[in-house]
């Protein structure tokens, strides 16, 4: 069964990263790890990801959300479904459309439109809304930074195109910098990636997210040492980073060096636990 990255979840639902883990943390959904400890989301985690974020911005209160997506869940197909899947609202009812079936979910009153298609074997999960409009040539880097979350699922080299406009504007953005290099890296643009989260690091300053990234990049780039200084530099900005130490434990192991990986890892687990 195929699962998504957290990366993938930005890109199709655009979704910034602490609402997910916001929506996480909150109980909405409880993804799978992979083999680097990172989340795995499910067919069915994606849909219940974006409802429960049009759920909450309309005020519908947390029990009724709760009740809405524990059915909502229960009718998902486990995979995108061929035929296509659409989620609206009528009235005070949630009603999906399964190919010619249609079935409903009971819930209070929002505005809720989504779209999952599967186009040339690959996964869409779209709101229905007024296309999008290229910026002026006075927009803010907020707006550039807008259009590329907008373009990302269906134009990728629009959205990097106007991710760089962002950084060109106001080389600070952060956030511009960390879905560009995420972009690129989808995108299996390694050399790109690397030199976007270096530029990053020299406009932005360290952060721990870019040099986590800029981690998991060098490690698919087969450059294990330039990967674990990266994560060292990462949890020295943010000891409470997780992900980082268990990639840390994981590489110290592959040096040979036990003491290390073994401090890493209980890191790890006291973040988990909260101990």
């Amino acid at each position: 069964m195929h699962s998504y990255s957290v990366q993938d979840v930005e890109r199709l639902l655009r979704l910034s990263r602490s609402t997910i883990k916001g929506l996480i943390d909150g109980g909405f959904v409880t993804p799978a790890r992979g083999p680097r400890r990172q989340y795995r989301f499910s067919f069915q985690d994606l849909i219940v990801l974006r409802t429960a974020r049009a759920l909450t911005e309309a005020n519908v209160p947390s029990r009724r959300v709760r009740r809405a997506l524990e059915e909502l869940r229960q009718h998902l197909p486990e995979t995108a479904p061929l035929s296509g899947l659409s989620i609206c609202a009528v009235g005070e009812r949630v009603v999906v459309r399964d190919g010619p079936s249609r079935w409903q979910v009971d819930d209070g009153q929002y505005l809720l439109a989504l779209d999952v298609v599967v186009e040339q074997g690959e996964l869409h999960v779209v709101e229905r809304k007024e296309p999008a409009r290229e910026p002026a040539s006075t927009a803010e880097p907020q707006d550039w930074f807008d259009r590329g979350l907008e373009l990302e699922a269906a134009e990728p080299a629009a959205a990097r195109a106007a991710y760089e406009r962002a950084v060109d504007v106001d080389p600070a953005n952060l956030a511009a910098w960390v879905n560009l290099g995420r972009l690129l890296h989808e995108q299996r643009k390694m050399i790109d990636a690397e030199s976007v989260y270096q530029r990053a690091l020299a406009a932005c300053g360290p952060d721990a997210l870019l040099y986590f990234n800029l981690g998991v990049l060098l490690e698919d780039m087969r450059r294990p040492a330039a990967a674990l200084e990266a994560y060292q530099s990462a949890v020295v900005e943010d000891p409470s980073l997780a992900d980082c130490h268990y990639n840390l434990a994981r590489l110290y192991e592959s040096f040979g060096k036990p003491q290390h990986a073994i401090r890493h890892l209980g890191q790890y687990r006291r973040l988990l636990t909260g101990g």
